[in-house]
């Protein structure tokens, strides 16, 4: 296998020590996902049947009845970027996404290096600060605590839990007991 875009950020989705990424990089990512908001799609990468089952089972909270939605990479994790130089990889969640869910992936799965999950709600305060941006915000940490329900990211349980206290005021259901499962299907088809 041929390595044509240089190494992952990190061999993980989440983040688990700062990479070091300068001005630059942050500028790269924040053009990129600018050019690829503006591309035409139709796709829809979350679809609105998961966000209605997953609000009330992960967060605790009704999900809205309207999403705005704007293209978007659909699964912007520290896996799927490269350092030197910026590359963004793994398309296959490409498509519409809420608006600021890819920076909000992002941010979730930085929680564990708060330098960098900061500096992330910093370069993308426009788009996060907005409306429609916090609901981006709420799918990421919907789609995350559920992989918390299924046993992964438990490091990051209680991080997730309390952002997503911050920004609906109600505390998320608690996860099952280890050996349950979960029926919401993230791949497959019914996210």
């Amino acid at each position: 296998m041929f390595d044509l875009a240089g190494p992952a950020v990190s061999s993980t989705p989440d983040l688990h020590e700062d990479p070091g990424l300068g001005a630059d990089w942050w500028a790269g990512l924040r053009s990129a996902l600018a050019d690829i908001g503006a591309a035409p799609s139709t796709k829809i990468t979350l679809r609105q049947s998961w966000v209605e089952e997953a609000f009330p089972k992960y967060l605790g909270i009704p999900a809205p009845v309207e999403i705005e939605r704007i293209a978007g990479h659909g699964d912007l994790q520290w896996a799927n970027l490269t350092a030197r130089p910026l590359k963004i990889l793994d398309w296959e969640r490409w498509g519409l996404v809420p608006v600021g869910y890819d920076p909000a992936v992002l941010w979730v799965s930085s929680l564990l290096v708060p330098a960098v999950a900061h500096r992330i709600r910093e370069e993308f305060a426009d788009v996060l600060g907005s409306p429609a941006g916090r609901v981006g915000q709420l799918v990421a940490l919907a789609e995350m605590l559920q992989a918390v329900h299924r046993g992964y990211y438990p490091e990051l349980a209680p991080l997730l839990d309390d952002r997503a206290r911050e920004l609906t005021g109600v505390t998320p259901p608690p996860a099952p007991v280890a050996g349950a499962t979960d029926s919401t299907q993230i791949d497959g088809g019914t996210r």
